[in-house]
């Protein structure tokens, strides 16, 4: 699944990979696509906290990609 999340701020971003990760099934992968930079944070401290995991991500350059895994 790809989540385009581009152009939406902080805490838009994780308000619709929260929403979304409930909705899928565990060990679901979605590939999430940002250009908000709070993100490069924001994504790795949901996973932690969330029990997913961070399987990938390129920060480098825009759009940033993310790999989530569901966890618990």
């Amino acid at each position: 699944m790809i989540l385009n999340l581009i152009g939406l701020r902080c805490p838009e971003p994780i308000m619709v990979i929260r929403k979304t990760i409930r909705n899928i099934k565990k060990n679901e992968k979605i590939l999430v696509l940002s250009d908000d930079p709070a993100t490069k944070r924001d994504i790795p401290n949901f996973c932690y906290f969330m029990e997913h995991q961070l399987l990938k991500h390129e920060i480098t350059i825009k759009p940033y990609r993310f790999l989530l895994k569901k966890g618990l």
